[in-house]
């Protein structure tokens, strides 16, 4: 979980790459004369981590023992831009490869995927995956070259401890922008260094932030132009972003004084109890208290403020368009077995409430990727095996269900390097123009479209 906000980060880097790499030439065929067949996987993660590396290859043994005709050779990492181009150019690209949401269109746009439309249509509760999420692994035709396995929308993460000691109702947390500046002024309040508000605004994240209160107001950042994509923050719905952390920053001094902040920080003030509010998605949560000694009990989450729209970003897993049939199909069993898979809800959340791991999250072991009865299914094995305190969530999980989720712009991290100045400026200059800013931030982001093809 405390991945994401890296692999976000990088995800601009490989893509830039892309555009000069030619399609995989690798993943033939090693299927023996017995039947077997060996494909190889990203995924496993580093031995730093000890407990999910161990869950990953403890699935790989029984993976190989329940379908003996298939060998797992798993490979560590995710999504690493330093490697990615050079195996996609030299043919070693893994046969079932790791993607970040804002990938799979410029991989199947450059035939770096294999379309597996075809070969899902007998693979196991497909149907039940929430549509949107395979939407994203989708060309124009509506064929599928990706399956998703974990997706995360952005929310407010609040201190309940903070709310308490303001006269704020944690149980009924903010659900406009405009209830948010009155709890963070409140919160302030309270003197002693604590912040009511922070928002990040430095390496890429102040972008990134901005772009989620856009789409909170119902606003986007860039918008397709027949065959070209154009910037579009330089509007309303931009200035009244800008507006409110202007009055929030200078007007209620709300947001403290230390700004060109960026994830670490905030999770430090929020750790320490010096903080009310602040923008995230669930997997910040353990990551709060694993790393900045955090209490569960302390933290609630809540639906985007004004519940116009959220940020959507996620994970998933494609196949080596060079890939033989027989690897296709054993990397798809492999991805629905290990990923996609409601007979083993029970035994997988089982073990990490086992190894003490948090339980009851709308993220990992848990991810919130279904519909229907699977999603119930999967809400009451989470109920069973809970032990961080679920109700702190309700709010988060109710707004889900309704309020509209988009993906990352295109060239995402490049993009949100040049939306960082508008955080920047606006945050650490009372008498920034916002106007000027939008206009600035519009012709650099205008820059970077036109890179997309």
């Amino acid at each position: 979980m405390k991945r994401r906000g890296t692999r976000r980060m990088l995800a601009a880097l490989l893509a830039a790459g892309l555009a000069t790499t030619a399609a995989a030439c690798g993943g033939g065929d090693s299927q023996a004369p017995g039947g077997r067949v060996t494909i190889t996987v990203t995924g496993q993660p580093p031995r730093t981590e000890a407990f999910e590396r161990q869950v990953f290859d403890q699935d790989v043994a029984e993976f190989e023992r329940t379908h003996p005709g298939i060998d797992i050779e798993p490979h560590e990492g995710f999504m690493d831009p330093k490697t990615f181009s050079a195996k996609l150019a030299g043919g070693q690209l893994e046969d079932v490869y790791y993607v970040y949401f804002t990938d799979p269109a410029q991989l199947i746009a450059r035939h770096q995927a294999a379309d597996i439309t075809d070969a899902v249509k007998d693979l196991p509760h497909v149907g039940d995956i929430q549509p949107q999420l395979l939407d994203n692994f989708r060309d124009a035709r509506g064929r599928l070259y990706g399956l998703p396995t974990a997706n995360y929308t952005m929310g407010l993460l609040y201190s309940r401890p903070l709310f308490q000691r303001a006269g704020l109702d944690p149980d009924h947390p903010p659900r406009t922008w405009d209830e948010v500046r009155a709890a963070a002024q409140k919160i302030a309040a309270l003197g002693g260094g604590v912040v009511g508000y922070a928002d990040y605004s430095k390496n890429n994240q102040g972008g990134w932030h901005f772009t989620a209160w856009m789409y909170s107001m119902g606003g986007a950042i860039a918008r397709q132009d027949g065959d070209r994509w154009k910037a579009d923050f330089n509007n309303d719905k931009g200035r009244a972003v800008l507006r409110y952390l202007h009055d929030m920053r200078w007007t209620d001094n709300s947001m403290g004084a230390k700004q060109l902040l960026e994830a670490q920080d905030v999770q430090r003030m929020m750790g320490a109890g010096q903080l009310g509010m602040y923008l995230a998605a669930p997997d910040n949560v353990p990551v709060l208290v694993k790393q900045f000694n955090g209490h569960y009990a302390d933290y609630g989450l809540a639906g985007m403020p004004g519940g116009q729209g959220t940020l959507l970003g996620g994970e998933g897993y494609m196949i080596n368009p060079k890939a033989s049939p027989a690897k296709v199909k054993a990397g798809l069993e492999w991805i629905q077995w290990k990923y996609l898979n409601p007979d083993r809800f029970d035994a997988h959340v089982k073990s990490y409430a086992d190894g003490q791991q948090p339980v009851g999250l709308p993220a990992t072991p848990t991810p919130d990727i279904w519909q229907g009865a699977v999603r119930d299914q999967q809400n009451a094995v989470k109920t069973k095996y809970a032990n961080v305190p679920t109700a702190n969530y309700e709010s988060y999980l109710d707004s889900s269900a309704t309020v509209k989720g988009s993906v990352e712009p295109p060239n995402a991290q490049q993009v949100y390097a040049a939306l960082d100045t508008l955080m920047q400026a606006v945050l650490t200059d009372p008498n920034a123009d916002p106007g000027q800013l939008l206009s600035a931030a519009e012709a650099k982001v205008n820059n970077v479209l036109a890179q997309v093809r």
